[in-house]
């Protein structure tokens, strides 16, 4: 199996380079355990911004490794030994036997945060970590992620059930309102997102989402400001927006997913959000 990505095009070309060196690293260091690597975030999504986005992927390895291996792959990847392009690198691990069922759960065995923009973090425990970042991240892998590596997203990552997601989604939710460690632009840009999925069980690129959830009136201002900012070269040049219109948005985006889950409830439903997704796009399937 070829540690290079097959299809090179398919990711942005500034983290060409990158992707395909953490490929290779991450297949070095695990071996026949490596079942796939995924490209999430807006890489998967078609809005990654050089200079503003970070790269989020997700390993799947074949059972559980022991602890020193996944600590040796932390230190394999984390910035500046391999040097991030981007803002940042949040690489998640994750075992086959978890991501093949629908789960609420955080479930890694990883999750490693490293780059020029990101504070470093690695945990090899998810008892403590907030489970919705993941789950959030597993749906958007199930429905569009780039596989980079291996065997094709959707084969191997499960899509969350739909009240799993909408917890999750209230969860981000109330993370953003609280606003501790995000950039107001970016509070408002997820919450267009996390609206649009609630309505069409997809999830959307943040510029895509905002430009409909503006379509709206009552929030165009503040969503056209947020979308302005964002467009800037760097997060380091984000503009500060009106601190009692973003609370007051994100009331609102969480009045939204409250609704959808209240219809979901009345109506009985209990099946995972499967059927929404389209074909895995692959990036390089090894």
């Amino acid at each position: 199996m070829t540690r290079t990505l097959v299809d090179p095009h398919a990711v942005p070309a500034e983290l060409r380079p990158y992707l395909t060196e953490l490929v290779r690293r991450t297949h070095d260091v695990c071996g026949t355990r490596l079942v796939s690597v995924v490209a999430v975030g807006s890489v998967a999504l078609g809005d990654y911004r050089h200079g503003r986005s970070d790269t989020d992927v997700t390993v799947v390895l074949d059972g559980t490794p022991p602890a020193p291996l996944l600590t040796d792959l932390g230190a394999a990847l984390a910035h500046p030994a391999l040097p991030c392009p981007a803002a940042g690198l949040e690489l998640v691990v994750y075992d086959a036997g978890f991501t093949a069922r629908p789960s609420g759960d955080a479930g890694y065995l990883l999750d490693l945060n490293t780059g020029p923009l990101l504070p470093d973090r690695l945990s090899l425990d998810p008892a403590g970590s907030p489970a919705f970042w993941y789950v959030i991240d597993r749906s958007v892998a199930h429905q569009a992620g780039r596989t980079l590596y291996g065997t094709p997203a959707r084969e191997v990552i499960a899509e969350p059930a739909r009240a799993d997601l909408l917890a999750a989604i209230r969860a981000s939710v109330r993370e953003h309102s609280a606003g501790d460690g995000h950039l107001a632009d970016n509070r408002v840009l997820n919450g267009c997102r996390s609206v649009r999925y609630c309505r069409t069980g997809r999830w959307q690129p943040k510029r895509r989402a905002a430009h409909e959830v503006a379509a709206e009136e009552r929030f165009r201002p503040l969503v056209e400001a947020a979308l302005r900012s964002y467009e800037r070269p760097s997060r380091t040049d984000a503009t500060a927006l009106p601190a009692e219109e973003v609370r007051d948005f994100l009331s609102w985006v969480a009045a939204q997913v409250d609704e959808s889950a209240g219809a979901d409830a009345h109506r009985g439903a209990s099946a995972p959000a499967a059927g929404h997704g389209g074909p895995d796009q692959t990036a390089g399937a090894g």
